[in-house]
């Protein structure tokens, strides 16, 4: 977590009085291409991606866009959102869900005090500070040889690990253990993949047992946008709990009832 009050302060007064302007499209600055600071200012609020203004149901753009990353752990029960940059219900419901786990208000209008809490979960490459792209890739250093591009799959396993911080989050913050996320075709083959396997996607991670055990991280799972889990009773996963993005639903854990 890192301490930024000026910087902060400012750019929270700013979402403010956007807001209260009624706009509901909000531009955002990359931190690749800040906008000019106004005197006095340590810069913007956020070394990784900063919001302009207040979001809610109706807007769209990047800003959606990338807050739909930073909520995609707060689908509901056996659903998962889109990350197309457009608000819609299913992103209203998720932007709440996400207030709802931190204390904020519950109105699903992505504001300052929504932004300010996503500054604090995220580090400045803007994976979540309790999960890194060298846990979900320990293949190779470039993200290449997958069955989609290398930005594509490091852009996948991303939207994984936010999934992965509100799962952490909703068992009580303690750590998850991830033992692999991507792998290219070679990768895969290697530890004997499945042909099809999501891991060559970047969407998805292998759970050690860590203090949730197996059946516990297969069961929470359900709640945090995994379309597809994999556990203790299904063959060769007694000893890993899989869980993944990606189309299609198929949950299999038997020894955990699922």
């Amino acid at each position: 977590m890192r301490s930024r009050p000026i910087g902060f302060l400012l750019a929270t007064l700013a979402g403010a009085v956007l807001a209260l302007g009624g706009t509901s499209a909000a531009s955002a600055s990359p931190s690749t291409a800040p906008a000019s600071a106004p005197s006095g200012d340590v810069g913007t609020a956020d070394a990784c991606y900063t919001w302009g203004g207040t979001l809610r149901e109706g807007s769209s753009g990047e800003a959606v866009r990338q807050l739909q990353i930073r909520v995609a752990g707060y689908p509901g029960t056996g659903n998962q959102i889109a990350i197309d940059g457009a608000f819609g219900p299913a992103t209203r419901a998720a932007v709440t869900r996400f207030q709802a786990a931190y204390g904020l208000a519950a109105d699903g209008i992505a504001g300052p005090a929504t932004f300010n809490k996503i500054y604090q979960l995220q580090d400045d490459d803007c994976t979540p500070v309790n999960f890194t792209y060298a846990e979900l890739n320990r293949c190779n250093s470039d993200w290449s040889g997958g069955k989609v591009s290398a930005a594509t799959a490091r852009a996948n396993a991303l939207v994984t690990m936010w999934k992965l911080q509100a799962m952490r989050h909703a068992m009580g913050d303690r750590p998850i253990t991830v033992n692999g996320g991507f792998r290219s075709v070679s990768c895969n083959s290697a530890v004997g993949g499945a042909a099809n396997s999501r891991h060559m996607y970047g969407h998805a991670a292998d759970l050690g047992a860590g203090s949730q055990g197996f059946c516990g991280l297969a069961q929470a799972a359900r709640n945090h946008g995994f379309t597809e889990i994999l556990g203790p009773g299904y063959p060769g996963h007694n000893d890993h709990t899989h869980v993944a993005g990606g189309s299609g639903r198929f949950w299999s854990a038997p020894s955990c009832g699922i």
